[in-house]
């Protein structure tokens, strides 16, 4: 008596009707966020240690990935410092974490600086400068 393997019994599904792996876009927040943390202390190790990063996710399905994932990137930056330094690091981090963690390309990660901080206001009183 001759026994089938149950993949052989089996009949082949469609690749239509079949599931797919998709990515949760807070998971790429995340990752892309973490990525940007990281890119900031590695920039300024001396500087600021609440590195902040809020992330936006705007996703477009391929067929060779995960998709596509579109990022922006809100970060805080302590001043002074050399800021189209520290957003081309973090873009360079971001693109390349997502992508090798989430498998997905990233066309565009946009940075947005939502916050400066100076070491000479830190102990100013709120609307008035020394």
């Amino acid at each position: 008596m001759a026994t089938v393997s149950p993949a052989a019994a089996a009949p082949a599904v469609p690749a239509g009707e079949r599931g797919a792996t998709t990515i949760a876009d807070r998971v790429v927040a995340k990752i892309a966020a973490q990525a940007a943390r990281e890119a900031l202390r590695a920039a300024a190790p001396a500087g600021p240690t609440d590195a902040h990063a809020t992330v936006t996710v705007r996703r477009r399905a391929t067929r060779r990935t995960f998709g596509e994932a579109r990022v922006r990137v809100a970060v805080e930056l302590g001043y002074p410092c050399d800021i189209g330094a520290h957003c081309g690091a973090v873009r360079r981090q971001v693109t390349e974490r997502v992508g090798a963690l989430a498998g997905m390309e990233v066309p565009e990660v946009a940075v947005e600086v939502e916050r400066l901080h100076s070491p000479l206001l830190e102990g100013a009183k709120p609307g008035r400068v020394q």
